[in-house]
């Protein structure tokens, strides 16, 4: 009833949160640099993300690219690559194990537990 419930809760915000990596994995917004020159019309805003640099001029053009080397990177560009990509991956096994292990766990089962459930999440 209730643990059915709370199961399945779990299981959708961890298949929300491991979405939600993926996406931010994919975006370019990671680093954020605005040039403004003289006046308005040299304005550039340059998006660094973990696979490509964007350059939005202010006319509104858009122009990506790739990056040509994974050694030419950064460090700190290497490294949240590795983490995120790391992540992509436990969260995919991290999902599937909740889905298995669901079956064989209970949510709040006896009823004397279900008062010290919310002091515990308050202590925690």
């Amino acid at each position: 009833m209730a643990s059915q419930g709370l199961q399945i809760l779990g299981v959708f915000l961890a298949l929300t949160g491991w979405l939600g990596t993926i996406i931010t994995c994919a975006l370019p917004m990671w680093r954020v640099t605005a040039f403004v020159g003289a006046n308005i019309v040299t304005a550039q805003v340059i998006w660094e993300g973990l696979w490509m640099t964007c350059a939005v001029q202010s006319t509104g053009q858009m122009q990506c690219k790739m990056y040509d080397s994974m050694l030419a990177l950064p460090q700190d560009t290497q490294a949240a690559r590795a983490m995120v990509i790391i992540s992509v991956v436990v969260g995919v096994f991290g999902t599937l194990m909740s889905v298995v292990g669901a079956k064989c766990t209970n949510c709040m089962e006896d009823e004397p537990k279900d008062a010290m459930v919310p002091f515990c999440l308050f202590v925690y």
